[in-house]
């Protein structure tokens, strides 16, 4: 099993301002950064594509 990590951790990628930047372009865009966004953004246009739902 692997070993928890207690405290605070470090990411290059906060202190470098990437997640912020990624944020801000995900919600003026409404196009998700990350993998598993996509993935829920595209199964939900197939579904509604497929049973013509319209919001």
């Amino acid at each position: 099993m692997a070993k928890k990590k207690y405290g605070f951790s470090f990411s290059w990628k906060r202190a470098l301002g990437i997640t912020s930047v990624k944020q801000k372009f995900a919600r003026k865009t409404g196009i998700p950064t990350s993998k598993v966004g996509v993935e829920r953004k595209l199964g939900n246009l197939i579904l509604n594509i497929l049973y013509k739902k319209k919001k």
